[in-house]
């Protein structure tokens, strides 16, 4: 319970600071992008470093997770921050590929705590920090999470599929939310209904942002969406049974 209250904590928080531009009278506009969310980014980044925290020492608490579980999100989480640095087309990223494959065999607080991580280090070690950063860690997080929560068929080839299924949903999705940290803070030019206005109703704002997801990044995210269907291809089967001998080996049960 406590796992799932954190896990709950943390995701409000996200959606509530990636929302509330959208529910302000007059929400300021014309902001460069690095501006947009620099008052509350570093309140979130602070939170959810924090959550992340107490969901370790709440695993640990209860034990489910131990030192060398502890030390395998630590190596994991330093792999995966370095995946982010190798090149591809568009917006590939091999960095999705341990948060689907290790939430889904440990648990959706393991692939939160590794997606949400990765991205951190990653940040730290070259990537950039900025406002944006805790709405990747966040989004990061989310795609490891719902890994956890997929059903487990029993035939392997089921199973894969149903994760590659996961990695194309959450390569479009992961840029498509990571969007609303700088959209509606974009100053709109006369007769360009893609950007966000206040006053707009719900489905005006979605039909502008679907026009503004199509056209400025739709391509990008599926050669994410299609870099990860290609990488659980490969690997997903092998990793799957390291990590599931790791865990049989060790005797833990992550939620």
């Amino acid at each position: 319970m406590l796992n799932t209250a954190i896990l709950l904590a943390a995701s409000l928080l996200g959606l509530a600071s990636l929302f509330y531009p959208f529910a302000l009278p007059n929400a300021p506009q014309g902001l460069p992008t690095p501006a947009a969310h620099s008052a509350d980014a570093p309140l979130v980044f602070i939170a959810l470093v924090v959550l992340c925290l107490a969901a370790v020492a709440a695993n640990l608490a209860s034990r489910q997770m131990n030192s060398k579980v502890i030390a395998v999100l630590g190596v994991l989480t330093g792999m995966n921050a370095v995946l982010r640095a190798i090149p591809g087309p568009g917006g590939f990223s091999a960095i999705f590929l341990l948060p689907i494959l290790c939430g889904h065999a440990y648990g959706a607080t393991f692939g939160f705590l590794l997606g949400s991580l990765s991205l951190l280090v990653s940040a730290l070690i070259g990537a950039g920090v900025g406002p944006w950063l805790p709405y990747q860690m966040l989004c990061a997080g989310w795609v490891g999470m719902v890994a956890g929560w997929l059903p487990r068929p029993r035939h392997p080839k089921m199973e894969l599929a149903l994760l590659a299924l996961w990695g194309a949903v959450s390569g479009l999705a992961f840029g498509a939310i990571m969007n609303l940290w700088f959209w509606p803070f974009i100053s709109p030019p006369a007769q360009h209904h893609i950007y966000w206005e206040p006053g707009l109703g719900l489905l005006d704002g979605l039909r502008r942002y679907a026009l503004f997801y199509a056209l400025t990044s739709l391509w990008w995210d599926a050669m994410r969406a299609a870099g990860n269907v290609l990488l659980i291809a490969l690997f997903g089967r092998p990793l799957l049974q390291a990590l599931r001998r790791f865990q049989r080996r060790f005797h833990f049960a992550l939620a």
